[in-house]
């Protein structure tokens, strides 16, 4: 699990760099196997320490799947620039990826508060302190879980550089080649029409801030 079959050089082992991707994007793909038939998912998700949070309704079909011991593969995918080769078959895009597989740990009822909490402040530092608790019936409608980051059970690629050059792409020297970065902002909030009078607050100002 912990090794490439195919360009292996992509492969990349450190686990800050695994970190470093988790933590730099929000959605994922949780993917299992149920009765025979592929679910894929996409979902928002948190890195705390060495899991990834998961949480949904208590409804849905693939968390109910790996809540009950399926096997299942999480899936990051970042892309960092669009890499413009002399050719269209040696162009391609410079990218991070990451797998991880294992088996969810479904959090006990007395541990379900606190993770959803822990979610919300890695997606949106601060925010739990200014909106009242989740109710009995929120939590008891949802569904938390971590799926463990273990030694052997991930898989980190990245694909980096300049494209091809002329020589290795057998082309035209006199044809443009180079990097077109891609990069996520955020723009400034917008209030909801029930909330434009209200000041933006704290957790909203400093997440648009970049702070």
């Amino acid at each position: 699990m912990d090794r490439l079959n195919r360009l292996a050089e992509y492969g990349v082992t450190e686990r800050a760099a695994l970190d470093e991707l988790l933590d730099s994007q929000w959605a994922g793909v949780l993917s299992t196997v149920v009765g025979g038939q592929p679910l894929a998912v996409p979902m928002l998700y948190a890195r705390d320490g060495d899991r990834v949070l998961l949480h949904g309704s208590t409804g849905a079909g693939a968390l109910r799947a790996v809540a009950a011991g399926a096997p299942a593969v999480f899936t990051v995918f970042a892309v960092d620039a669009l890499a413009v080769a002399p050719t269209t078959f040696e162009s391609s895009v410079n990218y991070r990826s990451a797998t991880i597989r294992g088996r969810l740990v479904t959090l006990p009822d007395d541990e379900r508060e606190a993770t959803l909490d822990r979610f919300s402040e890695v997606i949106l530092p601060g925010r739990t302190t200014e909106v009242r608790p989740s109710s009995r019936k929120e939590l008891a409608a949802s569904l938390a879980m971590a799926l463990p980051i273990a030694d052997g059970g991930w898989l980190l690629k990245v694909s980096g550089g300049w494209p091809a050059t002329p020589e290795e792409a057998d082309a035209d020297p006199d044809v443009w080649s180079g990097l077109v970065p891609v990069r996520t902002v955020l723009d400034p909030p917008l209030a909801a029409p029930w909330a434009e009078d209200l000041p933006v607050p704290e957790s909203v100002r400093r997440l648009s801030a970049g702070d």
